[in-house]
């Protein structure tokens, strides 16, 4: 099993206080415990826009950091670990500039990069930055830039002509180092495990109850099998939370009384059942945590990926990372 933590990219005001991250220093500093204490790979969330639920608020502005210039920034003081987005929320982005940047990207790291991809989680983020696309159907925008990339990133280049999307003898040099390229789509829905099946590398849905993941990850085997890839082709790594203590309880209370899971329960559109949380993510003391990973590779979970783990103080945060490595990840 992998273990790939969640950098706070854009967590502010939505699961941590705001002035969370501090400057710069924070995300190198992050960075660097997360390889030094045995993870996989540090990932950075996305948010384009301040959600409108979150301005005006008391303390003031989240301050939500570009994910991509945020790992460029942290891979230059890193040198094993894996850098990720979990997820870009794709729609807002021009597919030939973002080839451009992962291209770039991946070549100053060394090959180190996995780029997430999804809807986002707002769409008045499409609707603020593209006004002209505010009717369009964002998994339209998705799959047009989805195929794009994938010629984009694997061939150096290319011409594509798709509904939203077209251009024309367009070539990246650098390509990336990488082919293909790991490209992860996002989602929780059975089309997200369809453009899993036909384009992804990996595939990130949010938490689900174990047995409904297992499901999930059955029909993302029979997908690929239709679409004549290897079974395995595709990695199943699930974006989680957690919060471990030496005491289940002490682990449980905390989880739960934080403003990620407060932000989470009161804003999930995905049809969750929001008392399933708890026991679906890597919450408890290091005995119950070790038997719910045993439980999701059990499932075909491969990497326990972007893992946010709920804190008031960076300091806090690293704590948690501490104690989950020691107990979790070098177990």
């Amino acid at each position: 099993m992998k273990f790939s933590v969640a950098l706070p990219t854009a967590y502010e005001g939505l699961g941590y206080p705001i002035g969370f991250v501090h400057d710069a220093s924070t995300f190198t500093r992050l960075a660097r415990v997360a390889e030094s204490l045995g993870y996989d790979g540090a990932w950075a969330n996305d948010h384009l826009s301040t959600p409108r639920f979150l301005r005006g608020a008391a303390d003031g502005r989240p301050s939500f950091f570009e994910p991509l210039l945020t790992l460029a920034h942290v891979a230059a003081v890193t040198e094993r670990l894996r850098l990720g987005t979990a997820v870009l929320a794709l729609p807002l982005r021009d597919p030939v500039m973002l080839a451009k940047q992962v291209a770039t990207l991946d070549v100053l790291s060394h090959g180190r990069l996995t780029l997430g991809v999804g809807l986002g989680a707002y769409r008045e983020e499409l609707s603020a930055s593209h006004p002209e696309r505010r009717r369009a159907r964002r998994a339209d925008l998705f799959n047009d830039s989805v195929a794009a990339l994938r010629g984009l990133l694997d061939n150096g280049g290319g011409s594509f002509r798709g509904t939203a999307f077209r251009f024309e003898d367009v070539e990246l040099a650098p390509a990336p180092l990488q082919r293909p390229f790991p490209l992860y789509v996002g989602g929780h829905t059975t089309d997200a495990i369809d453009r899993a099946a036909r384009w992804g590398q990996g595939w990130i849905p949010g938490w689900r109850p174990i047995d409904e993941l297992r499901e999930r990850v059955a029909l993302l085997r029979h997908r690929l099998a239709a679409a004549g890839r290897e079974s395995r082709a595709v990695e199943v790594a699930p974006e989680l939370s957690a919060t471990i203590s030496r005491r289940h309880e002490d682990a449980v209370r905390r989880y739960e009384g934080s403003r990620f899971v407060h932000h989470r329960r009161a804003r999930d559109r995905t049809g969750r059942d929001a008392s399933l949380m708890t026991a679906s993510n890597l919450v408890g003391g290091p005995d119950a945590i070790r038997d719910r990973v045993a439980a999701l590779a059990d499932a075909g979970v491969d990497h326990c990926a972007a893992i946010a783990f709920p804190a008031e103080t960076v300091d806090e945060l690293i704590e948690q990372w501490q104690l989950f490595s020691e107990e979790v990840v070098r177990s």
